[in-house]
């Protein structure tokens, strides 16, 4: 049986809801300062002031047109290009109230979750021509899972599962309350057979037994650089290479690509959605001061 993990797009109702909580707490009744401006026809271009990769256009977007649908968005790169420090990367035309107000609610999606797609793009690079998948986890903003993942997909990533509801996981407790792995892998695949079924282990001794259930990849968490050598080679050598083998934990910059030429399949980090580096950008009324070309 094959077995899946969900990939979602940036559905309209999920960035519709996003800018809906984000509006409600900045703009409230109303935005006092722009309420003082004249309200007539503007020009704004956006500024990109960090090198990253560009993520979270469809939440910009939305930010702009829910105070002015008549605003015109003129992009200048593609979501999930590589942009450098100084490049001005949209321009805007609309009335100048709406483009004041939507400033920082737009600003704040397209920083965060171009921050999470570029330090994505960092460990996909670092894993460079080896065939090891970067994954996300669950550790995401409260509120922002979706966009978040979404932003992974957009620096090269892959998603984890969405949610509690979308796979089953057996970590520690949950083998421990069921009694043993075998029986919690059992009872997993008979309430639930069409989901996906990670399995997360801490000795080889429980990575192979769990090579001899149904499950649909294996996490290996915390292992020493040698046990997790001994890992991948069991798994190939008693389990056929069938079920993927995952690592989590312990993985930075300097540890990526020694875990990745273990001949791991996928590397899943916390960091991704948990540590965000917010990308500088700036919206600025008027012209840019060097034309785009």
């Amino acid at each position: 049986m094959s077995h899946r993990l969900q990939i979602v797009p940036p559905l309209p109702e999920v960035v519709a809801e996003d800018i809906a909580k984000a509006f409600r707490e900045d703009l409230g009744t109303g935005d006092l300062t722009a309420s003082l401006l004249p309200d007539a026809p503007d020009s704004a271009y956006l500024l990109c002031k960090e090198d990253c990769v560009v993520a979270g256009r469809p939440w910009f977007d939305a930010c702009h047109k829910a105070l002015d649908p008549n605003v015109e968005i003129q992009w200048l790169v593609s979501e999930g290009d590589r942009v450098k420090k100084g490049t001005v990367i949209a321009l805007l035309r609309g009335m100048n109230r709406a483009l004041v107000s939507a400033e920082r609610p737009s600003l704040n999606f397209l920083q965060t979750l171009s921050g999470t797609a570029t330090a994505t793009a960092a460990f996909v690079d670092a894993i460079g021509e080896l065939p090891t998948k970067v994954l996300d986890t669950r550790k995401t903003i409260p509120g922002l899972r979706m966009a978040q993942k979404y932003a992974v997909r957009m620096g090269g990533g892959e998603n984890h599962r969405i949610g509690l509801f979308d796979a089953v996981m057996l970590k520690e407790n949950h083998i421990r309350a069921a009694g043993s792995l075998k029986a919690a892998a059992e009872h997993a695949r008979s309430r639930y057979p069409d989901a996906p079924l990670i399995i997360e282990v801490e000795t080889l001794e429980q990575l192979r037994e769990a090579l001899q259930t149904d499950c649909t990849r294996i996490l290996i968490d915390d292992f020493e650089p040698a046990m997790r050598k001994a890992a991948v080679q069991i798994a190939r050598d008693e389990g056929g290479g069938k079920i993927p083998l995952e690592v989590s934990g312990g993985v930075d910059m300097q540890t990526i690509r020694g875990i990745a030429e273990d001949g791991v399949d996928y590397v899943s980090i916390g960091g991704l959605t948990k540590h965000v580096h917010a990308i500088d950008f700036s919206l600025k009324l008027g012209p840019p001061p060097i034309q785009p070309t």
